[in-house]
């Protein structure tokens, strides 16, 4: 069977190595990868670490220069595709080739958005998506250098972070009230506001960018004026459906699929940001990874009645100094009747918690400041176990499901979840370790805890800690990971 990708991106990329994991001698399938850029996969949740100065970009690549051979796929990057012929079953590319398919996976992402602001274009403007943008605007933010970032979403507040770390200037203009107004209630929004505003950060928030003017800087819509040496939009984005519209599938804001990711057409399937199954989940990495494992599963036959039916979602900010995560339901309030809500709230050191129980069950946090608990409910919230009594305990980090204070990670059950992008459960990082996998980067290597958003790092760390010092082996190691 002949199956190509469109797309070398996160989703691509994964599903093209799960198509390999499944069909290693390409015995059943024939793999063609286009890639529209001109780069090798990359991780780009980690491009904020990059523009901070954290990483280099050969670090966040997905894939060495010999990953396609070895593993006989026909990738093909810098490759544009011009349309899409449903009735011949070819994938029409810009140079007037064409490939075959039995079956198509759309995995074409999304792109920046940019607002309609008059003059918002030329080499002092980039958006922040792309490892292209990335370097554009490293390029430019010499120290001292005044920048202006649009939007107050994670990538915003993520790019300002970074930039402030290289001693630039940053004012962050948001056309809302808070910051991340979709994840954050207004308590946590306000804590956040002060800490970023701590770390160096200017913040304008519900007024809109009225035009920018090149070399100069952007006027605001209450009439004030900000110098900008750069301006970095990170406004949001749309989904990359075009191809697909043009081809006559359905599009809706991304590309309509079931819950099997096909479209209307059964040969053409989509996945990652540019899709749109039943139940929601673009945007983040976990999402597109679990659709790539479903897409990967039908087509080489492991599992044919595979199907993604959604996502936990849990959003986390990868700024340094700043720990936040926000997940489920975040709005709730304490004049729910059905809800149980305990709160923490602390501006002066940065801190806000707040737990949201129904029928003894996490359905919501926030956690601002507070990162020893964020993993436990975390766990909680994925795993939909009973919430331990002392909920203050648990919001503050001192308390684990069946320890009521705090413990080390060998006092998590096998079935906790330790890395959500890749779904690495603390059992299956024991089983790795017994199998040879001494150390955090074999653990990485066997399981790909730590490879997606990244935030999981420490917990993978803790966990080699204990197992360096714990038997594995062990009666009580056998007991937590059976």
């Amino acid at each position: 069977m002949k199956v190509v990708v469109i797309g070398y991106g996160m989703a691509g990329a994964r599903l093209a190595e799960l198509i390999r994991a499944h069909d290693p001698d390409a015995a059943g399938i024939e793999l063609t990868v286009l890639g529209a850029e001109p780069h090798r996969a990359y991780n780009r949740v980690l491009l904020s670490t990059v523009l901070a100065g954290g990483l280099s970009t050969e670090a966040v690549e997905l894939h060495d220069e010999y990953w396609a051979e070895k593993n006989q796929v026909d990738l093909r990057i810098d490759t544009a595709v011009r349309a899409i012929d449903r009735d011949a079953k070819a994938v029409l590319l810009a140079d007037g080739s064409h490939v075959d398919y039995d079956a198509l996976v759309l995995a074409t992402g999304s792109r920046a958005w940019m607002p309609p602001v008059d003059g918002l274009s030329g080499e002092c403007v980039s958006a922040f998506r792309t490892i292209d943008d990335c370097a554009r605007i490293v390029a430019r933010a010499r120290a001292g250098a005044s920048v202006v970032v649009l939007g107050g979403g994670l990538l915003g507040l993520e790019a300002a972070r970074g930039l402030v770390g290289r001693g630039c200037a940053v004012t962050l203009v948001h056309p809302k009230a808070r910051l991340m107004e979709r994840q954050l209630d207004p308590g946590a929004a306000a804590v956040l506001r002060q800490s970023m505003q701590r770390l160096g950060v200017t913040i304008r928030l519900d007024v809109e960018v009225r035009r920018h003017v090149a070399g100069q800087g952007v006027e605001l819509g209450d009439g004030s004026f900000l110098p900008a040496d750069l301006v970095v939009v990170s406004a949001g984005v749309r989904a990359e459906d075009g191809l697909a519209a043009r081809a006559g599938l359905a599009v809706d804001n991304g590309i309509v699929v079931d819950e099997a990711l096909r479209t209307a057409d059964s040969s053409v399937f989509a996945i990652g940001d540019c899709a749109k199954p039943p139940s929601g989940g673009a945007g983040l990495v976990q999402p597109a990874w679990e659709q790539a494992a479903v897409v990967a599963a039908r087509l080489t036959g492991e599992n044919s009645l595979a199907r993604y039916t959604g996502t936990p979602m849990v959003v986390r900010l990868k700024a340094r100094d700043v720990e936040l995560a926000a997940l489920g339901d975040v709005h709730a309030t304490v004049d729910d009747a059905d809800a149980e809500v305990v709160q923490v709230h602390d501006p002066a050191r940065g801190r806000y918690a707040k737990l949201v129980l129904r029928a003894d069950r996490v359905a919501g946090a926030i956690l601002l400041g507070v990162p020893d608990a964020a993993a436990t409910i975390v766990q909680l919230y994925d795993s939909g176990a009973l919430a331990p009594s002392d909920r203050l305990a648990l919001l503050l980090g001192r308390a684990l499901p069946g320890a009521p204070n705090a413990a080390s990670p060998g006092d998590l059950p096998a079935s906790a979840v330790v890395c959500r992008c890749n779904t690495v459960t603390k059992g299956a990082l024991v089983s790795a370790w017994q199998h040879g996998a001494c150390d955090v980067a074999g653990l990485v290597s066997a399981t790909r805890a730590t490879t997606g958003c990244g935030t999981c790092k420490d917990a993978v760390t803790d966990l080699a800690d204990w197992l360096t010092t714990a038997d594995p082996g062990s009666p009580r190691a056998v007991s937590h990971c059976a």
